[in-house]
């Protein structure tokens, strides 16, 4: 009989501390935040791009009032907080005045957080600023050798000097090419960026180095541009590992030597029409690289040249097969085009991530 009852007064014990936390959830109001990033929003083939661990992270509610201000990698997989509505915002780093090489990457949700319900928020992970690169053909630097060239925004300007290779980031808007020359300074072009965009502007003097035209080319979270302009006429990094180019950004930069090229290697047995993205391969002479292992698009690709000796061997599909998907980092010449895309030729180094 005791044990009946000591076992009665357990299960009457439990229920009442179950009722117990029910009501105080009830009284509370508070409902579970998870914040994660969306799957292929962070770039995987990114050299330089941050850890998303790094990345600040805000969270404020409906008043403005702060709930969590500090790194995305210390917040709490289960938050509670009380039923409201919540500003979601991360960033990899602060940027409000033209820098190089200093990409912003990042997202802001809303969440609306429920009594007794978990609230996911997932964040895109993409680029917020925009940024400008110019290529300065040889016309230029001898019709104007003692120009500077300064690209310039309501925020601040940046000079950009002839030899320069970075990309110059803004916030989005208005940016001028400003040329400053024998005490006087002129605005020689002028455009609007938008978020995500990254503009080349090819600057000559009307030689036969001039193009024209514009193209565009999405780089996942990138939208690339490349735009021609002639002064005069009317109105164009990689140098090492760890400034390596992408593939996108390998095939703006051609043609440019002793250059590092990272990627996926996704197939081989090139032609001028296709490529093998499967194995078994035949020709030991090219593979190709890609942003994504999963590329199959010969037009998105990067071909690569592998001439006779030490690379070759080891590096070609006929006798590695199992490197097929393996990122890899390249050292060579980009020339603008083998086998009907831009390539790579003349490999010196490699090495695996």
């Amino acid at each position: 009989m005791k044990k009946i009852i000591a076992t009665l007064l357990a299960a009457t014990s439990l229920l009442a501390v179950a009722s117990c936390e029910s009501l105080m959830q009830t009284f509370s109001r508070q409902g579970t935040l998870q914040i994660r990033f969306a799957d292929g929003t962070v770039p995987s083939t990114r050299a330089a791009f941050p850890d998303t661990n790094d990345f600040i992270l805000t969270i404020t509610d409906s008043n403005g009032q702060s709930i969590f201000d500090g790194l995305y990698g210390a917040v709490e997989e289960n938050m509670q907080l009380d039923e409201g509505t919540y500003t979601v915002s991360a960033r990899n780093c602060d940027f409000s005045a033209p820098l190089f090489d200093t990409p912003q990457y990042g997202d802001t949700q809303v969440a609306s957080i429920k009594a007794g319900k978990t609230t996911v928020v997932t964040l895109a992970c993409v680029q917020l600023n925009s940024g400008i690169r110019l290529r300065i053909d040889p016309s230029f630097l001898t019709t104007y050798p003692n120009a500077v060239l300064y690209l310039k925004a309501s925020s601040g300007r940046l000079m950009y000097s002839y030899t320069e290779k970075r990309i110059a980031y803004f916030l989005p808007g208005t940016v001028n090419l400003d040329m400053a020359d024998g005490g006087s300074e002129t605005t020689i072009f002028t455009t609007r960026l938008e978020p995500q965009q990254i503009l080349t502007l090819g600057v000559n003097t009307g030689t036969e180095s001039s193009r024209s035209g514009i193209k565009v080319q999405v780089d996942t979270t990138r939208n690339w541009t490349d735009e021609s302009f002639v002064i005069g006429g009317g109105g164009g990094s990689g140098s090492g590992k760890e400034q390596a180019y992408s593939v996108s950004e390998a095939r703006e930069h051609a043609p440019e030597e002793d250059t590092w090229v990272y990627g996926f290697i996704v197939g081989g047995d090139l032609s001028s029409s296709k490529c093998s993205f499967s194995a078994p391969f035949s020709s030991r002479t090219n593979l190709v690289l890609a942003g994504k292992s999963s590329t199959k698009d010969k037009s998105k690709c990067l071909s690569v040249q592998l001439a006779k000796g030490g690379i070759r061997d080891a590096l070609n599909l006929v006798d590695h097969p199992e490197l097929l998907g393996r990122q890899i980092y390249l050292k060579g010449d980009l020339v603008e085009s083998y086998y009907g895309i831009p390539g790579l030729q003349n490999l010196s180094e490699y090495e695996f991530k």
